[in-house]
């Protein structure tokens, strides 16, 4: 899978964002992305081949991994980088959505017309209430995921070994998993960075909201002196 075009998107994103939002893309980028790329596909890319039963059933190995293994790590990771940076794409639109209606009303008006958005990029009206629910959505896509994950492997990890008794095997098998050890340390740490990751948006989401509510309070308080 090409995964170029999301560090495109990433690294644009980086102008429009805070200095919380700039960790933030840091720790997708190298501690989430690469990780992914480099390591974590290769890690799994054996989990069912080297998934061994003490069984000749045909057909037992592929129902007990279906079981213990309902959707792989990968995949889910996959779509969780995929719909945790989509936010980001939302905000670039919204820019480049400003910045196409100045150069039209520059075409319409001439050189000198008034400009409606003297700095596109700047995080105000509309534009600040798209990135602070991208913060949220960004937020919550990766809660609900660790949520699935406690769900689909319980505390997160992979035992050494499973006992399965589904049909078509002819008795309770027992089932090997490959590289128990290393797969839970990869998720251990992909746990750790999403959690990271959440908290961060949360403060970003924090920080914006309060630096309104301040320049609202100070806006009143001119208007009161006036």
């Amino acid at each position: 899978m090409n995964w170029g075009w999301f560090e495109g998107l990433l690294r644009a994103v980086n102008v429009y964002s805070t200095a919380f939002g700039r960790i933030w893309l840091t720790l997708v980028f190298i501690f989430r992305l690469l990780v992914y790329l480099v390591a974590a596909e290769k890690v799994w890319s054996d989990d069912h081949k080297d998934f061994d039963c003490n069984t000749r059933q045909p057909g037992c190995t592929n129902v007990c991994f279906d079981h213990f293994f309902p959707v792989s790590h990968i995949r889910l990771w996959a779509l969780q980088l995929i719909l945790v940076t989509c936010p980001s794409l939302l905000v670039l639109m919204h820019v480049a959505y400003r910045e196409a209606k100045e150069e039209r009303l520059r075409e319409i008006q001439g050189d000198n017309y008034r400009r409606i958005y003297p700095n596109p990029g700047k995080k105000r009206g509309g534009l600040w209430w798209t990135y602070l629910l991208s913060l949220i959505f960004k937020a919550s896509v990766d809660l609900v995921f660790l949520y699935v994950f406690f769900r689909l492997y319980r505390n997160y990890t992979l035992p050494r070994l499973v006992k399965c008794e589904l049909p078509p095997c002819p008795n309770v098998v027992d089932c090997f998993i490959s590289r128990p050890t290393e797969k839970n340390i990869f998720t251990l740490f992909m746990v750790v960075t999403t959690c990271v990751c959440v908290v961060l948006n949360l403060i970003e989401a924090t920080y914006l909201i309060g630096k309104r509510c301040h320049k609202c309070l100070e806006a009143g308080e001119g208007d009161s002196r006036r």
